[in-house]
């Protein structure tokens, strides 16, 4: 293990979103899905323009309050942090408190410091102006845990690996309260590897495993990445989907899951996730976001009934039992390729798809 020396990086000041409003802008349409015959298994990740670090939308309130009902029900078994975490994890809130209203300042206000300067940049904190909720993050000690706290200022999940005296990264800090399929209890203090293994995480050990250990060690605080990738859901619970097992159940899996519900109960969820080194403390941190919406809603796009199709039918064995195929593919390709017809159908242009939209959209 390197001593992590702490750098001078300060990340770029975010541009206001443009005619951003927490009532009318929606979800950006997230499709991170591919036509076959492969199925490529990679990091998949590509550069993040700093702007574009959080992402929040109309759906906020929804999240907020979700997340809020977590922290009561469930506290540290879904945020916590690691005293060697401690640090990372109030850089990570000092972060989010002087993008966010730089990014998003209809939504997020500096709070004062001092002389009663608002430069977001000072450390004080922010405010909240739709909920009227204030976060102080100068006095000591904090109100809560700081993973707690920067939970409830965006719609991401949030996680922070440090690096051990081995070299290995292991999960310190996590906020980890709109997951819908592990558990944060269950993986924290494990390192980056047996996180994946634990969940089975398909070729993790003969295709990605080198590369992310690689990445974790080498990715600088001036190069922010982002990946997406996506799954079918059989309920429409956004925190913890009830078909694979209770949350407080042992033995959790999609071996549950009542077989072939009706369409209405499938929800395509994907998520949207950032990594970026943090310069002080050294932490590299993940953001997580989540993307919900049922399969009905998303097959009302052109082009993606038939793509999305074409992506499931691609998985090999290992990669359909890890997304649950077996439980919902008969029906949900069924529906996928009724839609897809009724576009051809209506005239849809196959040959144009690539004018109108780019992966991950």
């Amino acid at each position: 293990m390197d001593i992590w020396i702490p750098q001078s990086f300060t990340r770029p000041p975010a541009s206001p979103y443009p005619d951003w409003s927490v009532h009318d802008t929606k979800p950006l349409p997230y499709r991170p899905f591919r036509y076959g015959p492969r199925y490529n298994i990679n990091m998949g990740l590509r550069p993040m323009a700093w702007d574009e670090w959080i992402e929040l939308d109309n759906h906020f309130a929804r999240f907020h309050a979700a997340k809020a009902q977590r922290i009561r029900d469930r506290g540290a078994r879904c945020c916590r942090t690691a005293p060697d975490a401690y640090d990372a994890a109030v850089e990570l809130l000092e972060e989010l408190c002087g993008y966010l209203p730089e990014r998003y300042p209809s939504l997020y206000r500096a709070l004062p410091g001092e002389n009663n300067h608002t430069n977001s940049s000072n450390g004080v904190g922010v405010e909240n102006l739709l909920t009227g909720e204030q976060f102080d993050i100068a006095t000591r000690p904090l109100a809560e845990d700081p993973m707690q706290i920067a939970a409830r200022l965006v719609q991401d999940d949030l996680a922070i690996m440090v690096e051990g005296a081995d070299g290995q990264y292991y999960l310190r800090a996590g906020a980890i309260l709109l997951a819908g399929f592990w558990r944060l209890e269950d993986k924290f203090g494990m390192p980056l590897s047996e996180i994946h293994t634990s969940g089975d995480v398909p070729q993790f050990r003969e295709k990605l495993e080198k590369g992310m250990m690689n990445f974790f060690r080498r990715v600088k605080p001036e190069s922010p990445v982002l990946r997406n990738n996506y799954f079918i859901q059989v309920d429409d619970e956004l925190a913890w989907s009830s078909s694979i097992g209770s949350e407080d159940a042992d033995g959790i899996g999609w071996f549950t899951a009542e077989k072939n519900k009706a369409i209405e109960h499938h929800y395509f969820r994907s998520e949207r996730q950032s990594l970026r080194r943090l310069p002080r403390s050294g932490g590299v941190v993940f953001t997580i976001r989540t993307y919900f919406h049922p399969i009905t809603d998303i097959c009302a796009e052109p082009y993606v009934p038939g793509r999305l199709a074409s992506a499931i039918r691609s998985w090999g064995d290992d990669v359909s039992k890890y997304k649950g195929k077996e439980r919902y593919g008969e029906v949900l390709l069924e529906y996928l390729d009724k839609k897809h017809e009724e576009q051809i159908a209506a005239g849809l242009d196959l040959s144009k798809e690539d004018e109108v939209r780019a992966y991950p959209y």
